[in-house]
């Protein structure tokens, strides 16, 4: 008797079986976990002070428009603060990275002192029409708005993951929304117009100084971290403690809990890869130019 042929995985040809037989030798190019990234539990808490520190942020905000409501922070105050904060960080950044960034966009300080004077006057002049922007909306709708806003914000921020759920143009725009929402709260002028200040500062301005510090003094990240938490947790608890409290059990699982989750959930990743996948055509590397 003729010896049966060795089964192939092809088509092309009749080996006298149905086309969807395969025979052992089908399993033989099954592999698991091929792209798996191992995670390490420290570096992943290094990590998650990015987040943190954004919350914080956002936390800072809320409580700056609280006291200014509560008529416990003065809008003067504050702005001359937030500006001269804004410009030791501003001379900061061209430090850190040497002024590259300066010469990539082609930028000079007088070019950047006009584009601040520009969108201040912008923005004061269209304070008194915020004041009274939202006199028909009740406040609870406003505060829900904010609220949503924000979580929008802390949502689709980037965080330096390239996902496709990251927009910066989104989570900033959500922000200015919020901001104008409170802003339209406040009793006068100047304050509604330090509150649209502010938290372009704080939301537009600090995330690009806060990237620059990740990338060229790592070690900041930590000090920075905690000095942001604990600021925002000590305003939040003059505020509420509830708030704090919550706040902080917050700060704790994602800087904590999150990771060492994440690490124990690798072990149980079982992604499989074989002959069923969809073909990947690679170019031949000496056919190249």
């Amino acid at each position: 008797m003729a010896a049966k042929p060795k089964w192939r995985k092809i088509l092309y040809e009749d080996q006298g079986v149905p086309d969807n037989y395969v025979d052992a030798s089908f399993l033989d190019e099954l592999k698991k976990n091929l792209y798996t990234r191992k995670y390490e539990y420290l570096p992943l808490v290094y990590e998650s002070g990015v987040i943190t520190q954004h919350l914080s942020s956002v936390c800072l905000f809320v409580v700056v428009f609280v006291y200014m409501n509560e008529k416990w922070l003065s809008a003067e105050s504050l702005f001359v603060v937030s500006t001269g904060l804004t410009v030791m960080a501003y001379l900061l950044n061209d430090v850190i990275d040497g002024g590259q960034s300066r010469s990539q966009s082609k930028r000079t300080m007088i070019d950047d002192l006009k584009t601040a004077v520009l969108f201040c006057g912008f923005s004061f002049g269209l304070s008194p029409i915020l004041v009274s922007l939202t006199e028909t909306v009740s406040t609870d709708t406003i505060y829900a708005m904010t609220t949503i806003m924000l979580l929008a914000n802390v949502l689709f921020h980037d965080y330096g993951a390239s996902a496709a759920i990251v927009s910066g143009t989104l989570s900033l725009s959500a922000a200015t929304f919020a901001s104008v929402c409170l802003a339209s709260r406040l009793n006068t002028t100047w304050h509604a117009f330090t509150t649209i200040v502010f938290a372009f500062e704080l939301f537009a301005l600090w995330p690009v100084l806060r990237r620059k510090l990740k990338t060229n003094a790592p070690k900041s990240q930590v000090p920075l971290t905690v000095i942001l938490g604990a600021g925002a947790f000590v305003l939040l608890l003059s505020i509420t403690t509830a708030g704090a409290v919550l706040f902080a059990v917050f700060h704790v699982f994602i800087t904590f809990i999150c990771p060492c989750w994440l690490t124990r959930l690798q072990l149980y990743k079982n992604n499989i890869y074989g002959p069923w996948d969809e073909a990947v055509i690679k170019p031949d590397p000496s056919t190249s130019r």
